[in-house]
């Protein structure tokens, strides 16, 4: 299937998002679900389902194995040269290990872990030819961690992957920090917000998929809705993209961005809200 704006390979440096999975229990529900959203076609690998655009693979969809009770959202893999040794150091920094490092039949090896602040997290040794599509409608975009506690997490992530980290706003009114690798932005992290967070939501990440311009948030979201899932966040204006976040047909929360919509970020911007309803 012919996409707008297809995707292209992630770049496979460490720390940066190589991979992006989620655990279903209904195979046949959600590939219905993010064909009629994405256009997203499914090959199966040896048993682990693969999700491609203009065949490119772009996530895994893994079922009917035992999982972690925290694994069952949209989880995120950050490249790793050494999963085993990043496991080791996750735990050596207060983190916790929810599955060891192991191998599997595409020659990665994966980890799972729970940082510090709470979040779920994975890290995969990935081959060099390995291809992971980004920005191209359907596509990964964007990733952020929501917590309570930044200074930990930035602390946490700093140490773990050599990022550099860069505050958005205040830290205060506006307490928003993007990590870097070498100049390259890679991650997000966020602290959450008494309004929108109820005390019982623990820290998680965010994922985020590309809509194209052609397309829009509104139009995904409004798909989303015909296709049984819910608007959780209406879309909004913000300096990077229209956003909108959405819950698919299991409930499972991720977010939508047109790049293109970005608003300009003023001065004033920086040092105060956004139009962002995540900020307190």
């Amino acid at each position: 299937m012919i996409t707008p704006n297809p995707p292209a390979l992630a770049d496979l440096y460490a720390g940066a998002p190589c991979w992006a999975e989620l655990p279903v229990t209904d195979l046949a529900a959600t590939t219905d679900f993010y064909t009629g959203l994405f256009g997203w076609e499914f090959v199966d690998d040896r048993g682990y389902t693969v999700a491609t655009l203009d065949g490119v693979p772009v996530a895994g969809l893994p079922h009917g194995t035992a999982l972690p009770e925290q694994y069952t959202a949209w989880t995120l893999f950050l490249h790793t040269r050494h999963a085993r040794a990043t496991a080791e150091k996750v735990f050596a920094l207060g983190g916790q290990v929810l599955r060891n490092p192991t191998p599997a039949i595409d020659h990665t090896q994966s980890t799972v872990v729970l940082d510090p602040t709470g979040a779920v997290i994975g890290f995969r040794h990935v081959p060099p030819d390995w291809r992971f599509g980004t920005t191209g409608h359907g596509a990964f975009a964007w990733a952020e961690l929501n917590t309570r506690d930044g200074a930990a997490a930035d602390a946490f992530f700093k140490e773990l992957c050599h990022f550099d980290v860069m505050q958005i706003g205040d830290g205060h009114t506006v307490d928003y920090t993007v990590w870097s690798v070498d100049g390259k932005n890679v991650l997000g992290r966020q602290r959450m917000g008494r309004r929108l967070f109820p005390s019982d939501v623990p820290a998680h990440w965010m994922v985020y998929f590309t809509a194209a311009p052609e397309i829009g948030a509104d139009s995904v979201a409004n798909r989303v809705l015909e296709l049984g899932g819910r608007i959780t966040v209406e879309p909004y204006d913000t300096p990077y993209g229209r956003v909108t976040e959405v819950q698919d047909h299991a409930g499972e929360a991720f977010s939508v961005i047109d790049s293109s919509r970005a608003v300009p970020l003023t001065d004033d911007d920086r040092g105060s809200e956004v139009d962002d309803p995540y900020d307190d």
